[in-house]
């Protein structure tokens, strides 16, 4: 663990910073769009620590969590490699220049500069496929976060009183200038406190009529996310976003102490294998890996973020490495914490009804089967109980610690819904302005188609709020396309300015495409098979999109180094 730190460390300050100095030319003092389109609403200048820790909570979410907690199943090693060369070498490198790219474009979302650096005919097909992502994250982290409530009852009032919390702390950090970290102290220790109180207080909320508790709190958290995404992003989105980062901040420490401890006491020892390949009805590891576990190594949803919100706020181009390139390898850090917790930590002690397992039995009992371990609840738990065993090593109670750990989930979700709404209005909003349709072009008509449209996903298959898992299946491969469809934008924005160095993301872009469209073929031979109509014919349309936009791209490459050629000719013949 403490290894890959290390790299992730060493990383930033080599290879991240040849990217700003000899790829990007990161200047310090070049317009950013948070001033020079200054509206106080999305618009909005901040200070580095402060976008930091927005854009953080913002990218991470679940995904970090949830995508190591399956992907363990074939073993803690491969896991870690793909986290720890992904995060570096393709994560963090696509994170940075979709956010560089989209602070060159006036803050405008990478699908709408694509229209621009590739050919006109992209921008539309590349709206398609983040909507379709898009709407998709909205209605499952609605549920994410209502299972949470469900099962750890005693996080509902943590995660709510962060709101009053984070208006508040907004507000005096905009009228009293300076001691920031005495404040956020103040505001983080207030946070725990609720923590504490919502242990003695839990809150569960009983069906109404014929809609169960899951489905209460996601019509709750919807209608949360409509408000969130049409405020000013300094009035909640930021300083929530902020806030819940040193909340993770404090239970990474907490967590990575306990590991620490644990390891010297010899209670922590690998419970899951180093490499399984026989894991019972498990896909084969390769590709499925690479589009299971994605945040943490390489998500498409992060250009969306980064070309979405972040691009709007940095109040400088020289910030741009800390928060594009270092919030991504944090995410990895973060994610290699999750496999330990998963793999290791839930061997300390593992409830199996009247039983309590430890070591290997502890993992199988969990991870016997692919069957075993699905389903979003089985995969929070297997993360809550992991953490909170290493945290309990320091003698804090365990019902505190996975009170701990549940809040940080929920909230890290909630962070992702409201940024993800947010996001979702800016891509419609802009579709509304290329198509003209007027109703769509104000945020408020945009924010309700989406989360009116994410809410007839998620109450689509029953009033349970869980229609969006129908569509989960796609989502794996689709992010992971998005990703590759980021970096073919980032490669021809570069290849315009610096030649053959552009190979930084064309690499990447290659591996990634490659990976995910066997991936997709292969699952749409399992939608054949299982005659899922739905599935097949939206894995068409995406592969198909997906497909034109890779073609458009070869030949705005070609066509770029045929340019090359002519001026070089041009300059020997004269």
């Amino acid at each position: 663990m403490l290894l890959t730190f290390f790299l992730f460390i060493v990383a930033y300050n080599t290879y991240g910073r040849y990217l700003a100095k000899r790829i990007f030319k990161i200047n310090p003092k070049a317009d950013v769009p948070s001033k020079t389109c200054y509206d106080g609403k999305d618009f909005v200048p901040s200070s580095r620590q402060v976008m930091f820790g927005h854009h953080f909570t913002s990218i991470a979410g679940t995904g970090p969590i949830v995508g190591p907690a399956i992907g363990v199943i074939w073993g803690w090693l491969p896991a870690m490699i793909w986290v720890v060369l992904g995060s570096i070498f393709m994560g963090a490198v696509h994170d940075f220049a979709a956010l560089v790219i989209s602070m060159r474009h006036e803050g405008r979302s990478l699908s709408d500069i694509a229209g621009d650096i590739i050919h006109p005919r992209v921008r539309f097909f590349f709206f398609i496929i983040v909507f379709i992502a898009l709407w998709i994250v909205i209605a499952i982290f609605g549920l994410v976060i209502a299972l949470i409530f469900a099962q750890f009852p005693m996080s509902v009032m943590a995660v709510w009183v962060e709101i009053p919390i984070a208006i508040a702390f907004g507000m005096w950090l905009k009228r009293s200038k300076g001691k920031v970290l005495m404040k956020t102290i103040v505001a983080v220790v207030l946070l725990y406190l609720f923590v504490g109180l919502g242990i003695a207080f839990p809150i569960s909320l009983p069906a109404i009529g014929m809609i169960p508790a899951t489905g209460v709190w996601t019509v709750i958290l919807l209608v949360y996310a409509f408000f969130a995404s049409v405020m000013p992003v300094s009035l909640l989105l930021q300083p929530r976003d902020y806030l819940n980062a040193w909340q993770l901040y404090v239970a990474l420490g907490l967590i990575i102490v306990g590991a620490m401890l644990t390891g010297v006491t010899d209670q922590l020892h690998f419970a899951a294998p180093a490499l399984s390949l026989s894991a019972e009805g498990a896909p084969s590891l390769w590709p499925f890996l690479f589009i299971t576990i994605a945040c943490g190594a390489l998500s498409g949803f992060h250009c969306l973020v980064c070309s979405g919100t972040s691009a709007k706020q940095i109040e400088s181009e020289a910030d741009a490495q800390c928060i594009g390139y270092g919030s991504m390898v944090l995410e990895g850090a973060l994610a290699i914490v999750v496999i330990i917790a998963v793999s290791a930590g839930i061997g300390i002690a593992y409830p199996d009804g009247d039983f309590v397992l430890t070591g290997s039995a502890a993992f199988q009992a969990h991870y016997s089967s692919w069957q075993a371990s699905a389903g979003l609840g089985s995969k929070l738990a297997a993360v809550v109980i992991g953490c909170a065993n290493m945290m309990a090593s320091l003698g804090l109670p365990f019902v505190l610690c996975k009170a701990i750990v549940g809040v940080f989930i929920a909230s890290f979700a909630g962070t992702t819904l409201d940024s993800a709404t947010r996001v979702q209005r800016y891509v419609i909003q802009e579709l509304a302005t290329q198509t003209k349709f007027g109703p769509l072009k104000n945020k408020w008509g945009a924010t309700a188609f989406a989360v009116i449209s994410a809410a007839l996903l998620a109450f689509s298959s029953g009033m349970s709020g869980k229609g969006a898992l129908s569509l989960w299946p796609l989502f794996g491969a689709v992010n992971q396309l998005l990703g590759g469809l980021a970096l073919c934008v980032a490669t021809v924005y570069l290849l315009k300015r610096v030649g053959v160095k552009s190979l930084v993301t064309g690499i990447p872009a290659i591996i990634v495409l490659i990976i995910t469209c066997w991936a997709a073929f292969l699952n749409h031979l399992h939608f054949v098979s299982q005659g899922s109509g739905l599935l097949v014919l939206i894995n068409a349309i995406i592969f198909s999109l997906a497909c034109w936009i890779i073609v458009e791209t070869i030949v705005s490459i070609v066509n770029q180094l045929y340019r090359f050629k002519g001026k070089e000719y041009g300059t020997a013949k004269g």
